[in-house]
């Protein structure tokens, strides 16, 4: 091999390796659709289907925080009224479409103005430039009466209800499909594509978020292979 064709085959190499490690530090992969290859099933199958005594899915898809005080119900109901340990709970949030949001971190809500595309307002009417549905509103304390309305068992951040048990799901598919719009109507920087907001997205996930290939998909998977039951509030 002369030297040309070497340099040519390495270059060739070395684009082809860093495409493949770009993909490798995006959760989900970089592809418009998830494939097997890109997608952790062992991690999957550890998270949900730790061991649990009763375990629920809540599909979330219109933007409505209310949901988030159904989860916290739920928890309460289970532990507190039906009496179920806390640890042998499993509640899993399926968020697509707007409810994408939830998952993502208040950077890439300024960053592209996701308050303003999906008119998500705050008490003044005006569009919200941050999460403000993450975040921890109570310390963790398990002591506290469920009654206390500034305990952690009121609490319906997801933050708390992470340590709850909380499993937040985001659809890679919806978070794809999500960028091209953002693009398309010009709430991504310039000259960015659907691939370079939806790598952006899915490397800026709220911490201990669990992508997953399809959210109709996994909420099948879900149901048939781990019996979680399944919840849509429809508001």
């Amino acid at each position: 091999m002369n030297r040309t064709a070497f340099l040519l085959s390495s270059a060739s190499l070395a684009a082809a390796t860093g495409a493949a490690s770009a993909a490798a530090s995006v959760p989900g992969g970089t592809h418009l659709v998830e494939t097997r290859a890109d997608f952790d099933e062992a991690h999957f199958a550890r998270i949900v289907g730790r061991p649990a005594r009763i375990r629920q899915v809540v599909e979330s898809v219109s933007f409505n925080p209310v949901t988030l005080n159904n989860l916290k119900n739920t928890f309460n109901g289970l532990q507190f009224g039906f009496g179920y340990p806390a640890s042998t709970i499993a509640v899993a949030l399926a968020s697509q479409g707007p409810s994408t949001a939830y998952n993502l971190t208040s950077a890439m809500w300024s960053k592209y103005r996701l308050g303003e595309f999906f008119k998500i307002m705050d008490k003044s009417g005006k569009p919200l430039t941050a999460n403000a549905y993450y975040a921890a509103k109570s310390a963790y304390d398990p002591r506290v009466s469920p009654d206390d309305e500034h305990g952690m068992y009121q609490d319906t951040s997801l933050a708390m209800l992470q340590r709850r048990g909380l499993i937040m799901l985001a659809c890679h598919t919806a978070i794809e499909e999500i960028s091209g719009k953002l693009v398309a109507a010009g709430f991504a920087p310039a000259g960015a594509t659907r691939k370079d907001v939806a790598d952006d997205f899915l490397t800026h996930l709220n911490q201990g978020v669990l992508v997953v290939p399809s959210m109709v998909a996994t909420i099948a998977v879900l149901q048939a292979t781990y019996h979680y039951t399944y919840l849509n509030v429809t508001f």
